[in-house]
């Protein structure tokens, strides 16, 4: 650029109205001039723009000093999809160990195959995926992968109640310890970064780490299974407790214990 007076500006002086370049929040019609139309309402683009200390400049938005402005991005998800997200696997983990206990009986499994399809599986990749667009990794990356466990887990019980597939195989067994294992292995690693979230979330992931491996177990000792079971339970509520502490702290105000946050690493 030039001077008033003829001369070139210095690099310092284009530095220096780079440094100028400000985050800028528009209102809705700004952002979309699109939707006066739709509202049969007229806005004076420029007018507008006037009103925040920038303009349009060759179709790039400018502040007040000539320079590029940071217009500041549209938020695409309002809410907080982690409590849904956490009764989508606390519900789901519940019901499906009252099987494992004992509690109910094992033809209870096709309620248990439904569940973990829609709600557990569907609905907390659901949530993950809500995550992800906020930016969050971990509850994204997390909601997601035990999203398609569940999802995973409904397709392989339909083929085993339909005599599809035999469970009491030793390769299925063999394959199931395997499983089930590797899934604890996971777990213990979302179970490290808990550790900079609250004492709700290192005690859900904490319990589910022990519960994958007593299954991982149970398909060798009937002791292990049904221990895995009450864990499994106790995992399951606490999921359950977190996702209630987060929305009563979010929509009422009220701060229960667990969900303050930590920094233990």
């Amino acid at each position: 650029g030039w001077s008033n007076n003829g001369h070139k500006l210095t690099a310092h002086s284009n530095a220096r109205r780079r440094s100028c370049t400000r985050p800028v929040a528009l209102p809705a019609r700004m952002q979309n001039p699109s939707l006066a139309r739709t509202s049969g309402a007229t806005v004076d683009t420029e007018a507008a723009f006037g009103q925040v200390g920038i303009m349009r400049k060759g179709g790039v938005i400018m502040d007040y000093n000539d320079s590029p402005a940071v217009v500041a991005p549209v938020a695409w998800v309002h809410g907080n999809p982690g409590p849904f997200g956490l009764l989508c696997f606390g519900m789901t983990t519940c019901t499906a160990m009252f099987v494992i206990t004992g509690w109910v009986p094992s033809s209870f499994s096709q309620v248990v195959v439904g569940y973990a399809a829609m709600f557990g599986g569907f609905g907390q990749l659901i949530a993950g995926v809500l995550e992800l667009i906020k930016g969050n990794t971990f509850a994204g990356t997390a909601f997601s992968s035990y999203g398609c466990f569940w999802m995973g887990y409904a397709y392989y019980r339909t083929l085993e109640l339909q005599g599809i597939v035999k469970s009491s195989s030793v390769q299925a067994r063999a394959g199931d310890a395997l499983y089930h294992g590797l899934w604890g292995f996971l777990t213990l690693a979302f179970f490290v970064v808990t550790l900079r979230k609250n004492g709700g979330l290192q005690t859900i992931f904490s319990t589910l780490v022990i519960t994958f491996w007593l299954l991982a177990a149970s398909s060798y000792s009937p002791q292990a299974k049904m221990a895995a079971g009450y864990f499994g339970v106790f995992c399951g509520g606490s999921a359950i407790y977190t996702a209630i502490a987060m929305l009563y702290q979010d929509e009422l105000g009220i701060s229960i214990p667990g969900v303050r946050p930590t920094h233990y690493i």
